[in-house]
């Protein structure tokens, strides 16, 4: 019998161990997933936390519950990766051997390494979002600036997407006209995507919300109500929202395994840790340069348990990653835009339409019983 191990419940992990133990049998492979804190959270969710009227309750669910019956959970933290012994220490002492580990550990928020976070908000985690809708539902009027604390973070059409929320937020109140929105893009244009990109602008140029190109946030000065970028700008704010910095998970920077950001150097193909036979890594957690989204870490996971449940037979590696994502973008008024590509094809613009935006809400309602099973 195998032992698969994979370390974290985020979307890469739950749909990793749900496929593999749909592939083999209890008999062939012991499948343990070990996760922090034991509850699973959609992520996707957070920004209507902040925007709209999502409720946070609905947002979380126990990972055991999501879990094939066949899947041992176990709710501790990995803490030392021994890739050498094929061995995982866990914080309460335990140490767990593997045949094949899968890490998907994720993205680590780090707001302590950009000075003066600590006057902004954010909306990349549940309790963030809920004090970030607390601070709109209070803001008398004035300047809103959106920044980016650094490269990469998750989701990255996020921030465009949010400015586009603000907007209908504040339209929906009745005080769009007290509000003055900005947003301040790292690249030279608006929208990561280079070929999305002129349809964005379009939109928050129609939504008079004001932008800046190359725009790097290196700190804030709370005092002053400033926020300062690395080529030299300053913008005034009356209330900051800034992505804040990510790194890979502790875990990998302890265990050696990553760069100096913390994000695992994996084939972007095979999806194999370079180096290692025996250890994948999915999601936000690798080096790949894609969009770190759970719909990247949805279309990986699959490929890795499939080629996991094909080595466990003895045919060997069988699907290799082409890089594609699909995701959608919600720009306000229940219209939205989505967007597919992969390694060899940019994603071609779409016309805003009302279909992405319902198409993005019925992901949400089938992200429970058919995502995380992987059966969407």
């Amino acid at each position: 019998m195998k032992k698969v191990l994979i370390l974290g419940g985020g979307v890469g992990g739950t749909i990793v161990a749900n496929v593999l133990a749909r592939k083999v049998s209890p008999s062939e492979a012991n499948i343990t997933l070990v996760d922090a804190t034991g509850k699973h959270t959609y992520q996707p969710g957070f920004i209507y936390v902040a925007f709209s009227d999502a409720k946070p309750e609905n947002l979380v669910r126990n990972e055991r519950s999501l879990l094939d019956k066949h899947i041992n959970l176990i709710i501790d933290e990995a803490i030392l990766i021994e890739s050498n012994e094929r061995r995982v220490r866990l914080k309460s002492g335990r140490i767990l051997e593997y045949d094949y580990l899968v890490v998907a550990t994720g993205a680590r928020l780090c707001p302590e390494e950009l000075p003066g976070f600590k006057a902004a908000h954010h909306f990349y985690d549940l309790d963030a979002s809920i004090r970030l809708r607390r601070a709109l539902d209070n803001f008398p009027g004035g300047r809103v600036v959106i920044g980016i604390g650094g490269i990469p973070y998750k989701c990255p059409p996020a921030p465009a997407e949010a400015a586009c929320q603000l907007d209908y937020y504040f339209t929906r109140r009745g005080s769009r006209h007290k509000a003055e929105i900005h947003y301040l893009s790292p690249l030279p244009r608006v929208f990561p995507l280079e070929s999305v990109a002129p349809l964005v602008q379009e939109i928050m140029e129609s939504k008079n919300i004001q932008y800046i190109q190359l725009f790097n946030v290196e700190r804030i000065e709370p005092e002053k109500g400033l926020v300062h970028s690395l080529e030299g700008e300053s913008l005034k704010y009356d209330l900051l929202i800034v992505v804040p910095p990510h790194k890979g998970a502790k875990v990998i920077e302890d265990s050696g395994l990553g760069d100096k950001g913390g994000w695992i150097p994996t084939d972007k193909y095979t999806l194999r840790v370079k180096g290692y036979d025996d250890i994948y890594a999915i999601g936000d957690a690798t080096d790949i340069p894609i969009s770190k989204a759970g719909a990247t870490a949805h279309y990986e996971a699959k490929i890795v348990a499939e080629n996991i449940a094909a080595e466990i037979k003895g045919s060997g590696m069988i699907k290799r990653y082409d890089g594609k994502v699909r995701c959608f973008c919600d720009a306000g008024f229940k219209k939205g835009i989505t967007m597919v590509f992969d390694y060899e094809h940019p994603p071609k613009p779409t016309r805003l339409s009302r279909k992405w935006y319902y198409a993005k809400m019925l992901v949400g309602k089938l992200y429970w019983s058919l995502v995380l099973k992987g059966w969407a």
